[in-house]
């Protein structure tokens, strides 16, 4: 499974969104009706399943699916 789906398949999980609403361009807040709590917790499970940490600034600009996927893809191959 490839990274954006891995993160395609928490964001429905966690969100509770049909995965045809997930796209790289939905923002998370606007889009896909997530609220703080929504993202920390989502935060929490990129850490915890790819096994990095990510800061609050780094959190702070995740604001879209493709964000997320750009930005995990890029700790990945710098943990290589």
């Amino acid at each position: 499974m490839s990274i954006e789906e891995e993160i395609k398949d928490i964001i429905v999980e966690q969100l509770g969104v049909d995965e045809e609403e997930v796209s790289r361009e939905k923002s998370f807040v606007e889009d896909l009706n997530a609220d703080s709590l929504d993202s920390t917790e989502l935060i929490m499970t990129f850490e915890e399943k790819f096994g990095f940490e990510v800061s609050e600034e780094e959190a702070e600009t995740l604001k879209t699916v493709g964000n997320v996927i750009d930005f995990v893809t890029k700790k990945n191959q710098e943990k290589k």
